[in-house]
């Protein structure tokens, strides 16, 4: 069967989401939103009965595909054990599904060229989610009575916009190709950033050009020229923070506002950094009050208020009457205190740590094959996904990144493609040798031979053939600006047998 629409189904799997919005009142309809969730879902069942297996086990796909397995459908039980509203469950674990269903599909011994599409589909997604974010913020801030900034900056925010900053800056930093196109989408994520006068994606953003200068040099000798890079990248994001102060100084003087908001308190602390303590503090308490919630969890979905011990921290800045009518069932603003909070020590705490630990060492990993094999041709695939997944965490900073049903699906494919090359790469890269001490007068050991594996060093003909690449898949349209693995060699047992691209 030849899967000819498939790569339909990709853009169909990710484009749709990203014109997906929130309602500015909750007594408006949702069919809109439902009808992008649909088509997002369907093709991705789709494509999910259509990929290829892995044939080989991992132990990294292992954990991370129970992990997020245990997280999403362990949630059942907590909502058999709580009863929370089913409204407000399904609402909030969505997301997470759309999380493990963009990691299923993605994470498959995909052909090179049905890899180069995820990896288009996935960024032109983040630019179209980037812009229409911003104009329906805007629309629909600016038209209600008295808006302004402080109404809209909040409406602005894509997303994904971390995660696309992330493999721009891949782009820039590691892969060294710079483009009138590229140069363009990130000025305008840096001109959202500060528009919406939040200190969180500043200090993300910061994150991830520190961990794209470390992708970008392996050995401290090319730290000198990572550092060149990023000093082009922090010329145009110096460019464009001085326009936009010029052009509008209203902005200055809000982020003067923000940076220094708890020295015009009545405590001398800063009111959002304590209304999220709050949260934390009453997620916390709850999901503590009894073996059975530290265990199972409170569930997605359940209600949760702020913490009456964080009062007197917001004198002068919200009443009492308004502290305690706050009551959110919305996955909360820490993505990892409510992860504990929701799924307890037994379904929530795995996934995060999993994630966690899978982008630790596909970073560790990419490294070391980028001083011993540096023409890999799965190396940028890697590199890219491994900076878009990196968005979560960064995210994660102001904001809970798997509360929106977009980000949840984008993140989820980033993370399958990470983990997939990552596997791929491990079985025909050389593996990490554990160093052994030896005596000064001893010469050190040279590598030994590593059957099954490329030797460093080797030409690009040879990783070619060693990871299997197809010429003919490499030279298909639109795949050469984003090369790609493709799966192995097929069988030679049916030569007649018509090649397949999965």
């Amino acid at each position: 069967m030849r899967h000819q629409y498939a790569t339909l189904w990709i853009w169909f799997f990710l484009l749709p989401l990203a014109l997906d919005y929130k309602a500015t009142d909750a007594n408006v309809g949702h069919f809109a939103q439902t009808a992008l969730v649909v088509p997002a879902v369907a093709t991705g069942l789709a494509l999910l009965l259509i990929a290829p297996r892995f044939r080989d086990r991992s132990r990294l796909r292992s954990v991370v595909t129970f992990s997020m397995l245990l997280c999403v459908f362990g949630s059942i039980v907590a909502q058999f054990i709580q009863d929370n509203d089913t409204g407000n469950y399904l609402r909030v674990v969505l997301p997470f599904a759309l999380f493990l269903l963009g990691y299923l599909v993605a994470c498959r011994p995909w052909s090179e060229y049905r890899i180069s599409q995820f990896e288009r589909a996935l960024f032109f997604a983040n630019v179209i989610c980037l812009v229409f974010t911003f104009v329906y913020g805007m629309t629909t801030g600016m038209a209600a009575p008295g808006g302004d900034l402080e109404d809209v900056r909040f409406r602005i925010i894509s997303v994904t916009l971390l995660g696309l900053q992330g493999v721009l800056l891949h782009e820039f930093i590691v892969a060294k190709r710079f483009s009138f196109f590229t140069i363009a989408v990130f000025a305008g994520t840096v001109i959202v950033e500060l528009l919406s006068v939040t200190r969180s994606l500043l200090v993300g953003a910061v994150l991830l050009f520190l961990l794209a200068m470390a992708l970008s040099a392996p050995s401290i000798r090319q730290i000198w020229r990572a550092a060149a890079r990023t000093l082009i990248v922090s010329a145009v994001l110096a460019g464009v923070a001085a326009i936009a102060a010029l052009s509008f100084p209203a902005i200055a003087e809000h982020w003067t506002e923000r940076i220094f908001a708890s020295e015009e308190t009545v405590t001398g602390k800063d009111p959002t950094t304590v209304t999220r303590l709050a949260e934390m503090r009453d997620q916390y308490d709850q999901v503590t009050a009894s073996p059975e919630t530290l265990l199972f969890g409170a569930g997605y979905g359940h209600y949760y208020h702020y913490s009456p011990v964080y009062l007197p921290d917001l004198a002068g800045q919200i009443s009492e009457q308004d502290f305690y009518a706050i009551n959110e069932w919305a996955a909360g603003h820490n993505f990892w205190v409510y992860q504990l909070f929701a799924g307890g020590l037994l379904f929530g705490v795995a996934m995060p740590l999993a994630t966690l630990v899978a982008l630790a060492v596909c970073f560790c990993s990419y490294r070391y094959w980028r001083s011993v094999v540096p023409d890999a041709p799965m190396l940028p695939v890697l590199g890219r996904a491994i900076m878009l997944f990196a968005g979560l965490p960064a995210m994660s900073i102001g904001g809970n990144p798997l509360g929106p049903r977009f980000s949840g699906l984008v993140f989820g494919v980033a993370l399958g493609l990470m983990i997939a090359t990552h596997a791929r790469l491990q079985r025909a890269l050389p593996a990490r040798i554990k160093r052994v001490r030896t005596p000064p007068h001893l010469r050190p050991a040279a590598m030994p031979e590593l059957p099954g594996r490329i030797q460093p060093g080797m030409g690009r003909a040879d990783l070619a053939t060693a990871l299997g690449m197809s010429r003919a898949a490499t030279a298909a349209p639109g795949s050469r600006p984003y090369g790609a693995l493709v799966s192995r060699t097929p069988s030679t047992q049916r030569p007649n047998r018509p090649k397949l691209a999965r």
